[in-house]
């Protein structure tokens, strides 16, 4: 296999079959379901997305030598995992819409969504209870206590300006590289892999994650709305301040300090002002991306995403040359190079 795995495309047709097995287990777990959370679950896996995280973990199972029904289930628990957080997410940001199309709080309400949610929480439980696996447990329960720790700590921390990279980065990898680290972390474990090559394939998920998560952050700033499915600088409207705004505030604040006559502060006092109106009412969106472009925020989140992502490919040195491992190479920078 002397070939190597570029696109996102040869990435995918690597685990086609397998994934589209991972979307008949996932409908098969829906319809077991009663109809109003069978409805939900349904209209979420319709929405579509990558399924990046079922496909990491298939590409993290066949680089540790194993394939077969397990990485299946597997793939189909790590899925609904993430959609039961995009449900909760969505409710607790109050977003009206998610990939383009009405979020679920938006069609079915809060309360319909949030036990819809949890439902999904516990069929993927349930579903990885078939492996018999303690150490499968293991990583699932502590990866879904640090999401929900995630959501905790960013509710404590809305409206804040004095965050920092070491608080953003916290957030980053509780929220989505903790499901990335253990999703190839699993693909280790069914492939009974070591300790250090199940510890490098989780760095590698780890790193991968916190690049994905910046790239997100990013095109908040820069994607249009239909490239991103739901408004731009949503999450400076629902009170979050991302890392690239944390590095424009820092630079923001450089200036003032060697400014005497304090015009720089500007950049702050507009920040302030869209968190407490919640909205872009007196300061308009393109004066916060303005801001951010012109400290160089945009270019220095930018180069950290392209430094988890060589931290992620750094970490797969450890396995043996595989079509698998070549797909995993080329996965973060199909995660840098990402529109939506």
């Amino acid at each position: 296999m002397g070939f190597a795995v570029q696109t996102a495309k040869e990435i995918f047709e690597l685990v086609r079959d397998d994934l589209a097995l991972v979307e008949q287990e996932i409908a098969a777990q829906n319809d077991a379901a009663l109809e109003p959370v069978a409805e939900i679950a349904s209209y979420l896996r319709e929405g579509g997305g990558k399924r990046l995280r079922p496909a990491l973990l298939l590409l993290a199972a066949g680089a540790s030598g194993y394939r077969g029904p397990g990485a299946i289930r597997m793939g189909a628990v790590v899925e609904m995992i993430h959609s039961a957080t995009l449900v909760h997410d969505d409710v607790i940001d109050g977003a009206q819409t998610r990939r383009g199309r009405p979020s679920t709080n938006a069609r079915w309400g809060n309360h319909m969504s949030v036990l819809g949610g949890d439902w999904l929480y516990m069929q993927s439980f349930e579903l990885a209870l078939r492996e018999r696996n303690f150490a499968i447990l293991d990583i699932l329960i502590g990866l879904t206590q640090n999401m929900v720790e995630g959501e905790l700590l960013q509710l404590t921390r809305l409206g804040r300006m004095d965050l920092t990279e070491a608080d953003a980065t916290e957030l980053a990898y509780r929220k989505t590289a903790c499901l990335f680290s253990g999703c190839a972390r699993l693909g280790a474990v069914l492939g009974k892999q070591p300790k250090d090559i199940e510890e490098a394939l989780a760095a590698y998920g780890r790193n991968a994650g916190l690049a994905f998560q910046l790239v997100d952050d990013l095109l908040d700033f820069t994607a249009s709305p239909e490239e991103l499915g739901k408004p731009v600088l949503s999450d400076l409207k629902e009170g979050k301040v991302t890392l690239p705004l944390i590095f424009a505030l820092e630079t923001s604040a450089l200036e003032t300090e060697a400014n005497s006559n304090g015009h720089a502060g500007e950049g702050r006092r507009l920040v302030a002002k869209v968190l407490e109106e919640r909205g872009f009412v007196s300061v308009r969106p393109e004066q916060i991306t303005r801001l951010v472009r012109q400290t160089g925020a945009l270019n220095r989140a930018s180069s950290l995403a392209r430094e988890y992502a060589q931290h992620a490919k750094a970490a797969l040195e450890e396995l043996p040359d595989s079509e698998y491992r070549r797909a995993l190479l080329a996965i973060p920078d199909f995660i840098l190079d990402r529109k939506n």
